[in-house]
């Protein structure tokens, strides 16, 4: 019998802290129709085009974790086949603990955030570093977006889930900010102009 996908994280130790804490049972409900989804969905896909800011978590020979962010214009994170993600890596600090660690153990987790419209989606899967390939790395490279690219990060999704908005703050993005200001502040403008406008018009007509 094929084993759900969520046991990718609910491992038996981990279903035994949900027995003890009283949630194994709505999760076991999730299991028995295959537990978490293993495809990209058109939702996800949308969901990717708006997402400017990811963590990759990896994990080397031995173990150890290691979170790192990545960002880069909305959608820089894209869906290139049925159940493949790609970016391209931009040049950093070159300390490449993600490249080594990948090297070693292709396990991986992308957590994405939208704190504007306090959402989450959790994928689990398998990575690698594509260093030979120029032209996939040139055509994931976000046009026009100041970075010099160094390779591509290839993710296989093995399977994913969303969380729930619980204590997620809200915050907006200050390109939003700053555009639904300038939205406002030209209405305030029109405003005020209709208003001198119905000023003088008083005016002209008071005995």
């Amino acid at each position: 019998m094929t084993s759900p996908s969520s046991d990718l994280a609910f491992t038996p130790t981990v279903k035994s802290m949900q027995t003890a804490r009283g949630s194994r049972a709505g999760y076991a409900r999730i299991e028995e129709s295959g537990g978490f989804r293993t495809r990209i969905t058109s939702d996800l896909a949308e969901f990717l085009s708006t997402i400017d800011t990811a963590y990759l978590a990896t994990a080397n020979s031995s173990g150890q974790p290691y979170a790192q962010h990545r960002g880069g214009p909305k959608g820089f994170i894209r869906m290139i086949g049925d159940n493949t993600l790609a970016f391209a890596d931009y040049a950093g600090n070159r300390q490449y603990i993600t490249t080594g660690n990948l090297a070693d153990n292709d396990k991986a987790f992308l957590f994405l955030m939208d704190y504007a419209h306090r959402r989450r989606i959790k994928l689990w899967g398998r990575a690698r570093v594509v260093t030979d390939d120029p032209a996939l790395i040139e055509d994931l490279m976000p046009k026009g977006y100041r970075a010099r690219p160094e390779q591509a990060i290839l993710f296989d999704v093995e399977a994913w889930d969303a969380n729930c908005p619980q204590h997620i703050p809200q915050k907006f993005d200050a390109a939003d900010v700053a555009g639904a200001v300038k939205r406002l502040e030209a209405r305030i403008a029109e405003l005020e102009t209709e208003n001198e406008a119905l000023k003088r018009q008083i005016e002209r007509i008071k005995p």
